[in-house]
């Protein structure tokens, strides 16, 4: 089987050829062959060479290409020509490991290089011109939509135990059907050295299944092993996550994993999650904001209700409450009238409101907190005019209040 490298633009890119020119001996490896293989887009472009790390830097450096070393101690520099970056490995074997790190041995053997990785899906390398090296069944299985382990799934999951979790990520993007039996059996029996995973790790790998086309199936499988409770423990809202991803298919939505993962997760328990997955600053923020109680969004709402909320919320909040709204209405309803809401949200233009704490202050209420009592309740009421009470109007309200003849 070959890849035809004119169907690809990433392998005739002129960067792409520099490097492998520059190493000679070199494959395109993992990632880049299978999605190519499945005609589908390539981000990462990962090459694997057959000669040790220091050999590869010193090619291409000769060839003015600039190098760093990402993983140098386990045989990975990145390859920098312009914005394009290049992840380029020595073909390696893993003398030792404790389920984390590995310490290895660089090699020239392509076939022991391919007998250390993961997945047959992934053991699969190209040549410039597309030729397809398989030592396994890499091929079949990615066809046949089966992800299996190379060699014994327990060797490999005791090497890695994150590779448990991607068991579930692969099968959700590439996978069909049920997972492979004697892999699932080897998760599940290794399922409690997943505590010594770090929760970046963790993170990274649920969120990147949460965006498989459809993640829900798998989180099943996860649940029905056990493991899935060890990742994100509590009562889980699988239909409304399903529903969410109907519906990004129906529309062209595209797939967004900290909205899914607030679909699948009661509300209030978006700031448990975030830290237990130790999720940036921005993703916690929005995680929590999207499940916490609040108004009830509803297809029918009226205008002046939707810029009042979209006021309160801000639109990014309200989209997000606008989508797990429309994943547990009926069926019946139109979708039409969820759209306008999200249209609204994409026009939107925040108002200004016209005045300060220092002009309640200046009309007489003393500095402190009925300052913002106030203001707060100076703002709920032009919010509830639909923003049409003018500065004028709101001074008129606010003498009345700082009066207390209101």
């Amino acid at each position: 089987m070959r890849i035809d490298p004119s169907q690809h633009s990433w392998m005739c890119a002129p960067e792409t050829k520099a490097v492998l020119a520059a190493l000679v001996e070199a494959r395109f490896v993992g990632g880049a062959v299978r999605n190519a293989i499945l005609g589908v887009g390539v981000a990462d472009i990962d090459i694997a060479v057959a000669m040790p790390p220091a050999e590869a830097v010193t090619r291409l450096s000769a060839a003015g290409i600039r190098t760093i070393p990402t993983g140098i101690e386990h045989g990975t520099i990145t390859a920098v020509i312009g914005h394009h970056a290049f992840e380029v490995t020595s073909l390696r074997r893993d003398i030792d490991t404790d389920g984390r790190r590995a310490t290895v041995a660089f090699t020239d053997d392509w076939a022991e290089d391919a007998a250390r990785r993961d997945f047959t899906i992934n053991a699969l390398y190209a040549t410039a011109d597309g030729e397809i090296f398989d030592y396994d069944t890499g091929v079949e299985d990615l066809i046949a939509g089966r992800v299996r382990f190379m060699g014994d799934p327990a060797t490999r999951i005791a090497e890695d135990t994150l590779r448990i979790l991607r068991l579930f990520r692969f099968h959700a993007w590439y996978g069909k059907g049920e997972i492979d039996e004697p892999a699932l059996r080897a998760a599940a029996a290794a399922k409690d050295k997943i505590a010594t995973l770090s929760a970046e790790r963790v993170a990274k790998e649920m969120l990147r299944l949460l965006e498989a086309m459809r993640p829900a199936p798998v989180l099943r499988m996860m649940a029905a092993t056990g493991i899935l409770s060890l990742v994100l423990p509590g009562e889980l809202d699988m239909a409304r996550l399903e529903r969410l991803c109907e519906q990004d298919g129906e529309n062209r939505y595209a797939p967004d994993a900290i909205l899914r993962l607030a679909a699948v997760l009661k509300s209030g328990d978006g700031e448990s999650v975030a830290e237990r997955w130790k999720l940036s600053n921005a993703a916690r923020a929005r995680l929590v904001a999207a499940l916490a109680d609040g108004e009830r969004i509803a297809s029918h709402l009226k205008a002046p209700d939707v810029r009042r909320l979209l006021y309160a919320q801000g639109p990014d909040t309200f989209r997000d409450r606008v989508r797990l709204a429309w994943a547990v209405a009926p069926k019946s309803q139109p979708a039409l009238a969820w759209r306008m809401l999200l249209a609204m949200a994409d026009s939107w233009d925040r108002p200004r409101f016209p005045l300060t704490g220092r002009d309640v202050m200046a009309a007489g209420v003393p500095e402190g907190a009925d300052v913002g009592k106030v203001l707060a309740q100076l703002e709920a009421e032009w919010a509830g005019s639909d923003f049409t009470l003018d500065e004028a109007a709101l001074r008129q309200r606010l003498a009345l209040l700082a009066d207390g003849k209101d």
